[in-house]
């Protein structure tokens, strides 16, 4: 596989303007793990190893554990995730194949029950940037950075 284009050299602007997106969410309130794993959920639904890669590493960074990131597709028959954890990763999965769920409201309650208007404005805010740099980046073919063994 090979990058399509180097979007970020092409039009900085465009660039700096995710970039704020990202800025917003990095200070928000959220739990920082919590943010990963959403990131890293929205990623494996779109296919973005670019950004899996990314976000897979900061989690472990953060803490997070390697089971957990291995058993993160199949949240919902793992016993290892909070059920706040599980209102945000089902509002992610409702969030990203948006056009076939339309966010049902039992998803969008769940998160209400777990999160208050500001943070859900948050955890609204992370899915939308996150699937936006899925987009942007599996569109251009932007590839993973290579860490070695």
């Amino acid at each position: 596989m090979q990058t399509r284009m180097k979007w970020k050299e092409v039009d900085p602007a465009a660039y700096t303007a995710m970039s704020a997106l990202q800025t917003y969410v990095r200070n928000s309130s959220l739990d920082k793990q919590l943010v990963q794993l959403v990131e890293v959920r929205a990623s494996q639904i779109n296919g973005c190893a670019f950004c899996l890669d990314m976000h897979a590493f900061e989690a472990r960074r953060l803490g997070e554990t390697e089971q957990r990131l291995y058993t993160l597709a199949g949240w919902r028959e793992a016993p290892f995730f909070t059920e706040k954890e599980r209102a945000a990763l089902a509002l992610t999965e409702a969030v990203t194949l948006v056009a076939g769920t339309q966010v049902p409201d039992d998803v969008y309650e769940a998160a209400a029950r777990h999160f208050s208007e500001k943070e859900l404005v948050e955890l609204i805010l992370l899915i939308v940037t996150i699937n936006g740099w899925n987009r942007i980046v599996v569109t251009t073919r932007t590839l993973p950075l290579e860490r070695g063994a």
